[in-house]
C-alpha cells in the first residue's frame, strides 16, 4: 500500500509538471498563432495594397482616375439649362478630333544583315478640335520624337500584338511629352509595314 501511495504521489507530481509544461507550450503556440494571424490578415494585405497603390501611382493610372475632367462643368451646366444631351451625340461622349501625321519611313536597328525598314502611318486622337492646331504647331517636335525612337527598334521588338502594343504606348508617351500641355488620347495605327 505504501508503494501505491508513493506511486500516486509520483504520478501526481509528474502530471503537475507535465501539465505546467503543456500549458506553457500551449500559451507559446497560441501567441505564435496570433502573430501568424496578424501577419497573414493585417500585414500581408497592407503590403499588397501599398504595392498596388505604388504601381497605380507610378503608372499614371491614379492621375487619370482622380483628375477632374475638362469640360465637365460645361456639361453639367448644359444639362441644367435643359439641353438633355451631352456632347452633342446623345451618348455622353464628347466628339474626338483626329489629326493624321505624315507617313514615316525609318530604317530599323539591324547591326548584322540587310537593312530593314519600317513604314508607319498613324493618326492622333485628340479630345477636342481646338487641340488640333496646338499639336500641328509642334508637329516637327513630334516627328523628331517618333523618328528618334523608331530608329532604335529592332524587327524582333515589333513582333506580335505585344510588340505593336508596346510601340503604341511608347509613341503615345512621346507625343504627349512633345505636345504638352495638350493631351493626346491615343495613337491610332493606319499602316504598319516592315520591309
Amino acid at each position: 500500500m505504501a508503494d501505491d501511495d508513493e506511486n500516486k504521489k509520483v504520478n501526481a507530481s509528474l502530471d503537475d509538471e507535465g501539465g505546467d509544461g503543456g500549458d506553457e507550450s500551449a500559451e507559446s503556440n497560441g501567441s505564435s498563432f496570433n502573430a501568424k494571424k496578424i501577419v497573414l490578415f493585417v500585414v500581408l494585405p497592407l503590403f499588397i495594397l501599398i504595392g498596388a497603390g505604388a504601381g497605380l501611382y507610378f503608372s499614371g493610372t491614379l492621375d487619370k482616375l482622380f483628375a477632374p475632367k475638362e469640360g465637365a462643368e460645361h456639361e453639367v451646366a448644359a444639362d441644367e439649362g435643359g439641353h438633355g444631351k451631352k456632347g452633342g451625340h446623345g451618348l455622353g461622349v464628347p466628339g474626338a478630333a483626329f489629326l493624321p501625321m505624315p507617313d514615316m519611313l525609318v530604317n530599323l536597328n539591324t547591326p548584322d544583315g540587310p537593312p530593314r525598314y519600317l513604314r508607319l502611318r498613324v493618326q492622333l486622337e485628340l479630345e477636342k478640335q481646338a487641340d488640333v492646331a496646338a499639336v500641328e504647331a509642334v508637329m516637327p517636335r513630334v516627328i523628331d520624337q517618333f523618328q528618334t525612337y523608331l530608329r532604335e527598334l529592332r524587327v524582333k521588338d515589333l513582333r506580335g500584338s505585344a510588340g505593336i502594343y508596346r510601340l503604341q504606348i511608347e509613341l503615345l508617351e512621346r507625343v504627349n511629352a512633345a505636345a504638352y500641355p495638350v493631351e493626346v488620347k491615343d495613337v491610332l495605327f493606319q499602316e504598319i509595314l516592315i520591309q
